[in-house]
């Protein structure tokens, strides 16, 4: 199929962007995608695993960091082996189908992910400055609501999106991204429709924003409360649980910042394409281990799982 779709007929495939024609490098970039993804899997699945398997560990705080490991697992899911697919085979095509399941699951987890990151500050705020009422305040049928209900709000909100995006009528095939991601959709739509869907990137800005903001008036109040305490090793076990979130979200926004503060060209750009893996790769990859590392009670299930392996190893 060409690249320039004259006749705006129903298109039944994308071709995603190629990191190169060159096989050695195409190779290259195969294994360093399989290398982060990977990486990712088992990251997420460890924590996953050592949250279910771990009593100590069912608490809010546990059942937040499990829904998060569960979304970046799908994140990198949606997107990176089908990126790895184009390399090994040479082929840039993904069915129209096949880009819009991708478009819904990689927007819908990202969406959900940072809904999670805005409760999982509100759970630190009530832990911190109002001890005394935290298991009264975050009780398990409170944590479930509030999960479901981000779960639905993103499902709503990702359902907009969809429908902005694939409303339209596309005059060309060719998205110079490695994944389908809706910016680059919208480049190469040729109806007025579009317009509906930057109004709902607007409204992405929006929410994002109002997200960011609560989260860091929250910080702010927590900071506020630790100085207060008196003792060195009270201010350190206080913060001790904080630092790890207020890494992820940095990351976010941080990655998130340098991917969409640059409007997407209409050729392929290295930066397009370095920072679209940052803000969708690198921190669903990064988040297990900046948990695992910072987090005491997680190393410690880690390491009790880790001994449970290889003790039924050695009796098998």
């Amino acid at each position: 199929m060409e690249d320039n779709i004259k006749n705006h007929t129903f298109l039944s495939t994308f071709l995603l962007l190629g990191f190169s024609d060159v096989k050695e490098l195409q190779i290259l970039h195969f294994f360093l995608f399989l290398a982060l993804y990977l990486a990712a899997v088992t990251g997420n699945l460890l924590i996953i695993i050592a949250i279910i398997m771990d009593y100590h560990l069912h608490s809010p705080m546990y059942f937040f960091l499990l829904n998060l490991a569960i979304l970046d697992l799908g994140a990198v899911s949606a997107i990176v082996p089908k990126s790895m697919v184009v390399s090994l085979m040479n082929d840039r095509s993904i069915s129209y189908f096949g880009c819009v399941a991708q478009v819904f699951f990689y927007f819908y987890f990202a969406t959900l992910d940072f809904i999670i990151l805005t409760i999982m500050a509100h759970d630190r705020h009530i832990a911190i400055c109002n001890p005394l009422e935290y298991e009264r305040i975050m009780q398990k049928g409170t944590c479930l609501k509030m999960i479901a209900a981000g779960w639905i709000f993103s499902l709503f909100y990702t359902m907009l999106h969809m429908g902005g995006t694939f409303a339209n009528t596309f005059c060309s095939n060719s998205i110079n991204q490695f994944f389908c991601e809706i910016p680059h959709l919208l480049k190469v739509s040729c109806s007025n429709i579009y317009l509906a869907e930057v109004g709902l990137l607007a409204l992405s800005s929006s929410v994002v924003l109002g997200c960011f903001v609560f989260i860091v008036i929250t910080y702010l109040k927590i900071f506020t409360t630790v100085l207060r305490i008196p003792s060195v090793q009270g201010q350190k076990k206080a913060l001790s649980t904080c630092i790890p979130h207020l890494t992820v979200v940095s990351l976010y926004v941080l990655t998130g910042i340098f991917a969409y503060v640059i409007p997407p060209r209409d050729f392929s750009s290295f930066l397009d394409v370095a920072f679209a893996v940052m803000y969708s790769i690198i921190p669903p990859t990064l988040n297990p281990f900046i948990y695992s590392m910072r987090n005491n009670e997680i190393k410690a299930a880690l390491w009790k799982l880790f001994k449970l392996v290889f003790s039924s190893k050695v009796v098998f």
